[in-house]
């Protein structure tokens, strides 16, 4: 039922005397670096990411942290779902400081069943010996009916192996990853779905006459009859803030598109003052 990881990553030098360890800045996130999502309720086939600094980690004086991570999924029962013991763990601190960015990954199976869930992430300190824990509760919803869009998430590649921040330079490409689940087959078991994604700029306008459109997905491979995964380039030419709004249109039944939005910002890069 549950494919879970949990992994921390972090670009962080300076031998530093560390306070007390804390697990500070905890949010959900869409995709690894992405943009906050504001609730923690999740459809089946969903993934849910929980980021967060750790914070007065003791620093050797080559920059090396030296800290383990482990997790554990319950119920609502408080049944243990998936547990996965401490992992020893070792980042460079290159930037300096005691903080280290982190994340924790739930993939939440298109069987889980519908409920609460909490997911408790444990971070120790090796050297300097301390332990502390982050916990945070989400729901799975039902489908009851209705099409969805999830594991939305950006991305440097066509394969989604390198995350992308939700803040970008004119001259980057975006991948805009995302999956639909929900959807109806036909007599042949296959799928008829398109996708389309509109940008908006900061004042709701439409950047394009004409929206980006997948056209139709009407073959599927057998482990996409439940989850179809999808993608759209977004080419970023110049500095502003932009919704990309992604709407999912299920062509075979009655039911809703499905909608959702996130925000990027493009910053445009400034030569120093007298340089």
């Amino acid at each position: 039922m549950w494919a879970t990881l949990a992994l921390a990553s972090a670009l962080g030098l300076a031998p530093n005397q560390a306070g007390a360890l804390q697990l500070k800045n905890e949010r959900v996130t869409y995709g690894i670096l992405g943009p906050e999502r504001k609730d923690a309720r999740l459809l089946p086939g969903d993934v849910f990411i929980v980021a967060f600094d750790i914070d007065g980690l003791q620093v050797r004086e080559d920059g090396r942290v030296l800290y383990s991570m482990g997790m554990e999924l319950t119920n609502s029962q408080g049944k243990s779902q998936f547990k996965r013991e401490p992992q020893d763990l070792e980042a460079v601190n290159a930037l300096g400081g005691s903080r280290l960015p982190a994340y924790a990954i739930s993939e939440v199976g298109t069987e889980t069943p519908p409920g609460e869930y909490t997911m408790k992430v444990t971070v120790t300190d090796r050297l300097a010996k301390r332990t502390e824990a982050l916990t945070r509760k989400f729901e799975v919803v039902p489908l009851s009916g209705k099409l969805g869009l999830v594991r939305v998430a950006t991305s440097y590649d066509e394969r989604n192996t390198m995350p992308a921040p939700p803040v970008a330079v004119p001259g980057q490409t975006l991948f805009l990853n995302f999956a639909v689940v929900g959807f109806d087959l036909d007599a042949k078991q296959q799928p008829n779905l398109e996708a389309e994604l509109n940008i908006l700029d900061a004042s709701g306008k439409p950047t394009l006459a004409k929206p980006f459109n997948s056209g139709a997905i009407v073959d599927a491979l057998p482990e996409f009859k439940k989850i179809m995964p999808m993608q759209f380039i977004v080419q970023l030419n110049r500095a502003g803030k932009y919704r990309l709004a992604l709407k999912a249109t299920d062509r075979l039944g009655k039911k809703p598109p499905a909608e959702l939005s996130m925000d990027i910002e493009v910053v445009e890069p400034k030569a120093a003052a007298g340089r």
